[in-house]
């Protein structure tokens, strides 16, 4: 009766006990602007452009290839392959949370067999012993088992923290998948911008070297100066000047783009080596407001998991002022006799035994843990905070740039288009004589510098695109991943 009542009296506290010492979580406000200061302009090129869906914004650009490297990036990506890695380490530490909130067993058997000495004070005794046999085995199973009550919570702490650690993780690993998928677009790009550029220089090249041509031809007639044929030459090597800088960007660009899709550089040299058209800029179907980024950027959802976890651990800390308290027993059998009597009844053993740790005199120690985890706590909040600004200051600053790059585009358009009527109207009043060879020269010198800008500006157009998008947490499905992530699942 006396081991009985103790007992019940300890299992009566834990299933009365629903609560857990330590701060409860709710996550902080943070103060947001109801709309966004700048928005993507809404006449003429924006409405004729395909509206992108938010979640596969990369299909927007109507580009087959840039999908399909996106696809193989998100596929087999080695940044993605780390991330998925380090979701198994946070599943694994979450097992064990769980784990330590169950009872614990073991099973345990021996058996030993040994030769005891009679030069020794108990063998002299034993071999005193009529009929003593200094052979002996002895035989033993057992049957252990253990279980912390967790009374005060400490335990539940640690696994509310594994469990936000693990949500967290996912979502770190859902921003890398946005990370991932969006360098992969950007570089794309960055390729057709390059090779769009490297047209121009090229058409540009070949312009010059007709008009060097034309000039030395009429200077071996008399009807051009030497300085004429001088400045037609340097031209001629200024534009060609630009064309290694090029090809070594677009190599780069090119062997940036293989690591992305996990290949050696080199392998997608030969598809990629037609040019093709700087992808369109899709319009922006769905901003939303700024509180909605809350909701879809993951990398937001990872800090607030992060600090949820902290808070947790805040818990664990201060659970460590009071008593630990543990059941534990063990059933088994032993004998020294033989192994056939190893389950009979007389070889049967038993104990039961419950457990009370304190760190009584630690308080010290324990004030220093519960304060680095205070400490951290508060660290994470500000680091929460901060992450949320910095993610409405990057959606803003994309789409001012989106907005600024777009009207640059236009602008330049029709400036090259502009400038080409103007090189060829100075060329032919240079055959005319109407028109000095300078003027020729400043024209077409002109007309490269729009065209390239153009080129620049078009890719730089789509590249604040994609960074609009990422900037908005798209690419992926905000709802379903967002309830997975709430869960644990």
């Amino acid at each position: 009766m006396s081991l009985h009542r103790p007992l019940l009296l300890l299992l009566s506290a834990a299933v009365l006990s629903a609560c857990a010492v330590g701060p409860d979580y709710r996550q902080p406000d943070v103060p947001l602007a109801q709309s966004y200061r700048v928005r993507p302009p809404a006449a003429a090129a924006a409405e004729a452009a395909t509206p992108a869906d938010l979640s596969v914004w990369w299909e927007g650009f109507n580009d087959p290839l840039l999908t399909r490297y996106v696809s193989e990036a998100l596929a087999q990506n080695l940044d993605l392959a780390q991330a998925t890695a380090r979701i198994d380490q946070a599943r694994a530490r979450l097992g064990g949370a769980n784990a330590a909130l169950l009872p614990s067993a073991t099973v345990s058997a021996s058996a030993a067999r040994a030769y005891q000495s009679i030069d020794t004070p108990e063998g002299r005794l034993l071999n005193a012993t009529p009929h003593y046999q200094r052979w002996g085995s002895e035989y033993e199973t057992d049957l252990e088992a253990g279980w912390e009550i967790d009374v005060f919570g400490g335990l539940r702490r640690q696994r509310e923290a594994a469990l936000a650690d693990y949500s967290s993780t996912q979502a770190s690993a859902v921003a890398t998948r946005l990370s991932v998928a969006a360098q992969t677009a950007d570089i794309y790009v960055t390729i057709r911008g390059l090779q769009a550029r490297l047209d121009i220089a090229n058409e540009q090249v070949k312009t010059q070297q007709d008009l060097l041509a034309r000039v030395k031809l009429l200077h071996a007639h008399g009807a051009a100066a030497d300085y004429q044929v001088q400045q037609a030459q340097g031209t001629l090597d200024q534009v060609q000047a630009t064309i290694p800088l090029l090809d070594a960007s677009l190599d780069a660009a090119m062997n940036s783009l293989d690591v992305m899709l996990a290949s050696p550089p080199g392998t997608h040299r030969a598809e990629l080596g037609t040019a093709a058209p700087i992808p369109a800029v899709p319009a922006i179907s769905d901003m939303g407001t700024p509180a909605d980024l809350l909701q879809r950027r993951p990398d937001l959802i990872a800090a607030e998991r992060h600090l949820a976890a902290s808070n947790a651990r805040i818990g664990a800390a201060i659970s460590e002022y009071y008593p630990k308290l543990s059941l534990s027993a063990m059933l088994g059998s032993a004998t020294a006799i033989s192994a056939s009597t190893l389950f009979t009844g007389g070889a049967t053993q038993a104990a039961g035994l419950i457990g009370l740790r304190w760190r009584l005199f630690d308080f010290g120690r324990i004030n220093a843990e519960v304060g680095e985890a205070k400490g951290k706590d508060a660290e994470a909040l500000a680091g929460y905070r901060q992450a949320v600004l910095r993610a409405t200051e990057d959606v803003e600053n994309s789409l001012s740039l989106l907005v600024n790059r777009q009207a640059q585009t236009t602008t330049l358009v029709h400036a090259e288009l502009s400038l080409s009527k103007a090189k060829n109207a100075s060329a032919a009043a240079y055959s005319s004589g109407a028109a000095s060879f300078i003027d020729v020269l400043h024209a077409d010198e002109t007309l490269l510098q729009a065209s390239d800008a153009r080129a620049q500006a078009q890719t730089e157009s789509a590249r604040a695109a994609i960074a609009t998008f990422k900037a908005l947490g798209g690419g992926w499905d905000v709802p379903m991943h967002r309830a997975q992530l709430a869960s644990g699942n």
